[in-house]
């Protein structure tokens, strides 16, 4: 079996490059499931419902969500009906929507888990602990697990993963929007990597427009975080091959399409 996840879908740039390359990466890939991060694909800051139909409409399974999931009011009138998305998990206890969804694919079953870190992130619920629990709960049912686990520390992602290593197939980090190249597969099995990158401004900053953020650098002042829209953009995914029979990652691979890595159909 064969999982495209796409990393953070910053504003309309992320969502251009998702309409213009999901067809092409799963022409060329051919992957069973596909998930992707929508958590800033609202102005960079949360998830609307209409963009959340675009993303299934343009062939997206799964939407996986963060700490900017609240972001945008709406989201609490349709997050509860939204079957293909989840949000982090470990939010206490009561929080509308969910962490946890299964996808079949012919006769194969995967749990989808999302988590959020705690780390330089607002203090919600312990991720190790609440990931015990989804884990218990998915092996009822199927033994392919698969974590996005939305985080700032480095340590931190790469504790869960060592934590859940030979639990769970794979343990994919975002949130931080820069591709990391530590991509593997770890001892007993769990593909691994600390943060798939993002989709959106190649030319900006995480995303955002340059300026603003160079002027807080400079002048430790608050300043106003836009989405930057001029100039070029980039699609960060990767690709892993999962063995259903043994529910262990075979390959992990990363993706990165941009002018100076342009994709080859």
């Amino acid at each position: 079996m064969r999982l495209l996840f796409i990393g953070d879908v910053v504003g309309s740039p992320g969502r251009n490059m998702v309409q213009e390359y999901l067809p092409k990466l799963k022409q060329k890939f051919q992957p069973q499931l596909t998930i992707l991060n929508g958590e800033n694909a609202a102005s960079g800051k949360g998830i609307t419902e209409d963009i959340y139909k675009r993303f299934l409409e343009w062939g997206a399974q799964a939407i996986t969500m963060g700490n900017h999931t609240w972001d945008k009011k709406e989201i609490f009138e349709f997050i509860d009906d939204a079957d293909y998305m989840i949000r982090p998990a470990n939010f206490p206890e009561g929080t509308p929507g969910k962490g946890l969804l299964f996808f079949k694919y012919n006769q194969t079953e995967i749990a989808i888990i999302n988590l959020q870190g705690r780390t330089f992130l607002p203090p919600i619920d312990d991720p190790f602990t609440k990931a015990d629990q989804l884990i218990e709960e998915a092996k009822k049912r199927t033994n392919l697990i698969f974590v996005d686990f939305h985080a700032e520390a480095t340590s931190e992602k790469q504790a869960l993963a060592w934590y859940l290593d030979g639990r769970v197939t794979a343990v994919v980090g975002t949130h931080t929007h820069t591709q990391t190249a530590d991509e593997r597969i770890l001892p007993k099995g769990t593909a691994y990597i600390t943060d798939v990158g993002m989709t959106g401004s190649y030319d900006g900053i995480l995303g955002t427009s340059k300026d603003p953020v160079i002027k807080k650098f400079l002048t430790s002042l608050p300043v106003r975080f836009e989405v930057e829209k001029q100039g070029r953009n980039q699609l960060n995914a990767v690709i892993i091959d999962l063995d259903p029979n043994s529910a262990t990652s075979k390959k992990i691979q990363r993706i990165l399409i941009n002018d100076d890595h342009p994709f080859f159909g």
